[in-house]
């Protein structure tokens, strides 16, 4: 936890509540909170939302006469909960509003602010409370949340919610259907991250491929626009393979500034489980995206999320799913057990359990780190560009390998480096003089 003017904000989860993260910090000093501490939950394994529950009630019992606030998408589907051991429950929509946290509206052990808003910078003009009660309409366009300076890189978040329905996810019950902040507010946001020196930006959302689904643009015209501006090193966070179109796909590969790193949402890697899934791709699809990625770029790096012991899931179907960590060349894998989520589909399908599962995702992690280990020996001795954090040691290359510099450099600069040795999960680097 960090203060701030008396606000704590603690982020679980994704890139994207790292973003509004920080519009909630701006929103709670604007509101004049003190002594507060606001938890920015997650939602997507049930791992994740006990996790959250814990902090609170860590919180509460150490800090008495603080005001624990809970936000984000645990919130959203354990309201009650949260509410029940004494803390204040603010909705997704409503945390980015400087009202959501004045001290007149929001004593402590008093009723939920529930109502849906758009996330929205803090201070003047703020938009009037607007009901949402159709969870698949759209209530109007989002705000970019951008985190905070703290971080050579700025996390950029360009849209929320999803419009799909896959049965294992929770994420549409909590963030409602898909909507886009609109180009202009994003270069915008963008001009302020560059304006506070900070190199590279990385764009976030919970469905980043169907940005502008909902306005009649596209993620690519998105890319195209920040690029326009002076920004030296732009990332895309996770996105939907089947909606890779051919201008992100030549974005992708052919334009330098936007790194040579792409994490794709694959989940499984067995057809049937895909189809019982509701994914909108099959195994071929992600093979072969790989394969075109990778022959039209050969530096790229890919990642992508893997569910293990999906309801249903047999011996034969999870080892279609282990060997796709090799076959699609996955050396970045964000490994989950899967983990029934109240209100979904999957969750009144036929369970594989959750001791399976669990062993499963430790088989999958293990064979990630082999695939990243050999991959990462494979980088020795190469040059790349590295963006220096703050603390002027770690950073990051181009293809998001994690460095270690055997001497500091400048925080935020990018400096050429040559690559050293594995470290575990990192890897030593050697300036190279200009």
């Amino acid at each position: 936890m960090s203060a701030r003017a008396g606000v704590e904000v603690v982020n679980f989860g994704c890139r994207l509540n790292i973003a509004e993260g920080e519009a909630v910090r701006a929103a709670a000093i604007a509101a004049g909170a003190a002594d507060t501490i606001v938890f920015n939950s997650c939602a997507v394994t049930d791992e994740a939302v006990r996790q959250a529950r814990q902090a609170v009630r860590r919180a509460l019992r150490e800090r008495p006469g603080a005001e624990v606030v809970v936000t984000g998408c645990a919130a959203e589907l354990e309201r009650s909960a949260f509410e029940a051991m004494g803390a204040r429950v603010v909705g997704n929509d409503a945390k980015g509003l400087a009202k959501s946290y004045q001290a007149s509206v929001s004593p402590r052990r008093r009723g939920p602010i529930s109502g849906r808003f758009d996330i929205a910078p803090a201070g003047d003009g703020l938009p009037p409370p607007r009901e949402h009660t159709d969870l698949f309409k759209a209530v109007g366009p989002y705000a970019p949340a951008l985190s905070g300076a703290d971080h050579a890189r700025a996390f950029l978040g360009v849209q929320t919610g999803c419009s799909h329905s896959c049965t294992f996810c929770a994420t549409v019950l909590a963030r409602g259907a898909a909507r886009s902040a609109t180009v202009a507010a994003v270069v915008e946001a963008a001009e302020v991250a560059l304006s506070r020196g900070q190199r590279e930006i990385v764009l976030t959302g919970v469905d980043l491929a169907s940005y502008g689904d909902d306005s009649g643009t596209s993620l690519a015209a998105l890319v195209e626009a920040l690029l326009a501006l002076p920004v030296e090193r732009l990332r895309l966070s996770s996105l939907d393979p089947d909606r890779i179109d051919d201008a992100l796909f030549a974005l992708l590969t052919g334009e330098a500034r936007v790194m040579p790193h792409v994490h794709l949402s694959l989940q499984a890697g067995d057809d049937m489980i895909l189809t019982r899934m509701k994914r909108r791709h099959r195994r071929t699809d992600a093979v072969r995206l790989v394969e075109r990625l990778k022959a039209a770029r050969s530096e790229i790096a890919i990642g992508a999320d893997l569910i293990a012991g999906f309801p249903t899931e047999d011996d034969t179907m999870f080892a279609n799913t282990l060997a796709l960590i090799d076959d699609a060349d996955i050396v970045f894998g964000h490994i989950f057990p899967y983990s029934p989520r109240a209100g979904t589909a999957a969750a009144r399908m036929p369970q594989v359990g959750r001791a399976a599962a669990r062993e499963r995702a430790a088989r999958l992690r293990e064979a990630n780190a082999r695939r990243r280990h050999l991959w990462m020996d494979a980088q020795r001795g190469r040059e790349t560009a590295m963006l220096v954090e703050r603390d002027g040691h770690s950073g990051h290359a181009e293809n998001f390998a994690a460095l270690t510099l055997a001497a500091p450099a400048a925080p935020n600069s990018i400096v050429r480096v040559r690559i050293g040795a594995r470290d575990g999960d990192r890897m030593r680097a050697t300036g190279i003089a200009a």
